[in-house]
């Protein structure tokens, strides 16, 4: 069993690249939600934009096995391109390759029971320019309102997320920004949260766009501990008395409540769209 250690401060940071036949703005969107679930690690990121053919793969391969020979630590690829060999290629390199685009690709082939045109740029002709634009905002603002940042903003927000610490709240942000052009924000509730009585004001004067985030004990434990092992932060009682204070702030304040362990974040997004009945306009598909 591998076990995963953090780099320490005077460590090379790891290199991080950004795959992609376009702009590489999906690549980057996706990707830096992910890395920010680990905010102990350290990245030096790199973007590889417009890979769109075998020559510029082969060129892109190489230059991630010579970050990896340089470093000794192996690259993350994240990979939004549409052309298979292309894609093949970058996985014959030396690095942990995550493949953004047909991870989810393959399913909706099987749902749909039809291929895929698997050309380059499909995603812009199924959008408008002005959608396009709303997309992309709602995009940058989830990251740069990502756990409590920026709260001074939140009468910009379409949606806010508040819940415990690792209960979900940045991936469906961006879920919901990525989808359905919704500028969300998030806010975890530490310590000086739970000891109230209720949600702060500054939270409660946007009430009509508050959704409380919450999971059961047990998972959200396992989740912590992949974080930091063996701390309080990840312990079983500390995870039911935080799940108890909030989901109790949430009924308090009269929230709608969303459980992570018991819906996909698909499922949560639909029904947070549902519950704020937020126009379906919003979400960019004309």
């Amino acid at each position: 069993m591998n076990t995963l250690h953090p780099i320490k401060d005077n460590a090379k940071p790891r290199t991080i690249f950004f795959v992609s036949d376009g702009t590489g703005l999906t690549s980057e969107s996706y990707g830096t939600s992910l890395l920010a679930q680990f905010p102990e690690l350290k990245f030096s990121a790199v973007t590889l934009s417009f890979v769109d053919t075998q020559e510029k793969a082969a060129r892109a391969c190489k230059q991630i096995n010579e970050a990896y020979s340089q470093s000794a630590m192996q690259p993350v690829v994240f990979s939004t391109l549409v052309g298979e060999t292309a894609q093949e290629i970058i996985e014959k390199s030396d690095a942990c390759v995550i493949d953004l685009f047909h991870t989810f690709l393959g399913p909706l082939e099987r749902c749909f029971r039809m291929e895929s045109a698997h050309t380059q740029g499909n995603s812009r002709t199924v959008m408008n320019d002005k959608s396009y634009r709303l997309r992309l905002d709602a995009i940058d603002y989830a990251l740069s309102h990502d756990d409590g940042l920026r709260p001074d903003q939140y009468d910009q927000a379409d949606v806010i997320l508040v819940g415990v610490s690792r209960c979900g709240k940045t991936p469906t942000s961006l879920y919901l920004a990525m989808n359905f052009s919704l500028k969300v924000s998030n806010y975890p509730l530490v310590d000086e949260d739970l000891k109230s009585e209720k949600l702060s004001d500054y939270l409660l004067k946007y009430k009509n766009k508050l959704i409380g985030l919450t999971s059961k004990p047990v998972p959200l434990s396992r989740m912590r501990r992949e974080r930091r092992p063996d701390s309080d932060y990840a312990s079983l009682d500390v995870c039911q008395r935080e799940i108890k204070i909030a989901n109790a702030l949430f009924v308090q304040a009269d929230l709608p409540v969303m459980d992570s362990t018991e819906m996909s974040i698909e499922e949560i997004a639909s029904k947070i769209v549902k519950t704020l009945e937020i126009s379906r306009e919003r979400s960019g598909f004309i």
